[in-house]
């Protein structure tokens, strides 16, 4: 019979694994992109200049290397509110209050939540007033940054209220096959957000207004009209005063569906470039990728409640990873620590999938745009990023949610 021990040396013997793996993959990417810095690689020798080249190898050596710090600084606390008993403390500091269970466990996330976004904090500072201030990306003031964090702390008392206790209150009182409910709340909670992030959400953090270049929208409506589709409006938001950055996106449910470019992308991209980025992006629609990666989410999902509901009233997955109270808010938070210690080793099959919806996507674009529009575009806005041209290819393989650069290109000049 196995006991408790090996259980947990089973556990740290995942998380070592995983942190080994994780801490070569990142010094092969930084050693990669070093190594390819003093040449631009041929597709892009007449669009990118060296200079830019080096600028985007600096940059994302300079975040591999702030990111050691903090990926052991989340690995130390991982095992700090575990093993080292900080789950246990938190619940042993709020039993004073004798609350009901539910509200026990309510609040026990949310003070969870709170100390957590407290010691992240510092990382997103730094990213954002040191690494991208350092590398021109920056535009946030620090008024605008605490506006943020203010509303961002605000939006999550409001949703996250409801959602907790609903879950909590089924989790403690819908009987063995509680985790189904839990399930099918979660995704309906989920698809709700979803239909209301562009109209109620998305405004509150940054403005938008409707496209007003002519030539832009007529291009616009003849691609949604060649793909059979409607949507609410298409809209530019002001990223501009955060970041540099540029981007669009295609978001919404039904007929609540929107179209947004990015302040900084519409001043980058000439009006064809523009179209060809937004056909990619129907491509995703069109080809029900969004509605699969639903489908895969939902599913995770509810394999994971399933599980949790298996174990949850075992004493042994709490001691296991150095819990002491069996109470079911305590297993519901220590469940989502753990598992990305357990299913870190599937990451790579759900990148490949990714990057093959990219192609999907590419191949969608140039059958309704054109492809030269969309290379140019692409390789406007790695410019611009500041992405690197030259990821290390395991690395790529593991992580990138895109194609790398280069093979890209290459699939999209063939098409072209």
């Amino acid at each position: 019979m196995q006991t408790t021990s090996e259980y947990t040396y089973l556990f740290i013997s995942f998380l070592a694994l995983r942190t080994l793996i994780e801490l070569y993959l990142k010094i092969r990417q930084r050693q990669h992109i070093i190594k390819h810095r003093s040449m631009v690689p041929t597709q892009f020798q007449q669009t990118i200049s060296l200079a830019d080249h080096q600028k985007a190898a600096d940059y994302n050596v300079t975040r591999i290397n702030s990111s050691f710090f903090f990926y052991l600084l989340d690995l130390a606390l991982l095992l700090a509110w575990t093993y080292g008993g900080g789950l246990n403390y938190l619940d042993y500091l709020l039993h004073p209050l004798n609350l009901s269970p539910l509200h026990q466990g309510v609040l026990y996330l949310f003070s969870f939540s709170l100390i957590s976004a407290i010691i992240d904090l510092p990382q997103t500072l730094y990213a954002t007033f040191v690494i991208e201030k350092k590398f021109g990306f920056n535009k946030t003031t620090p008024k605008l940054f605490m506006l943020d964090l203010l509303k961002g702390v605000i939006l999550f008392a409001v949703l996250a209220t409801p959602l907790l206790y609903s879950l909590l209150f089924i989790f403690d009182f819908m009987g063995n096959l509680w985790w189904i409910y839990a399930w099918a709340f979660l995704a309906i909670f989920q698809l709700i957000m979803v239909w209301l992030y562009p109209s109620l959400i998305a405004p509150w953090f940054n403005k938008f207004a409707p496209l007003n270049d002519t030539e832009i929208t007529d291009k616009i409506s003849n691609l949604l009209d060649r793909c059979k589709l409607k949507n609410s409006g298409i809209f530019t938001m002001d990223a501009s005063k955060r970041s540099s950055h540029g981007d669009a996106y295609f978001t919404g449910l039904g007929k609540n569906k929107r179209i947004v470019f990015f302040d900084t992308l519409i001043s980058t991209l000439s009006p064809n470039e523009i179209v060809a980025v937004l056909a990619h992006e129907l491509g995703h629609y069109k080809k029900k990728h969004i509605l699969q990666h639903l489908i895969i989410s939902s599913s995770s999902s509810l394999l994971g409640f399933f599980i949790l509901g298996q174990v949850h009233h075992i004493p042994l997955f709490f001691s296991t990873h150095g819990v002491i109270n069996n109470v079911n808010y305590l297993a519901l938070l220590l469940f989502v620590l753990i598992s990305p210690v357990y299913t870190f080793f599937i990451t790579p099959l759900f990148s490949f999938l990714s990057r093959k919806n990219e192609f999907a996507a590419d191949r969608f674009a140039s059958e309704n745009s054109n492809a030269q529009d969309l290379i140019a575009a692409l390789t406007k806005l790695y410019k611009d990023n500041a992405s690197t041209l030259t990821p290390d290819p395991l690395y790529s393989a593991i992580y990138h949610s895109h194609p790398p650069a280069q093979i890209r290109i290459e699939k999209l000049l063939k098409l072209s």
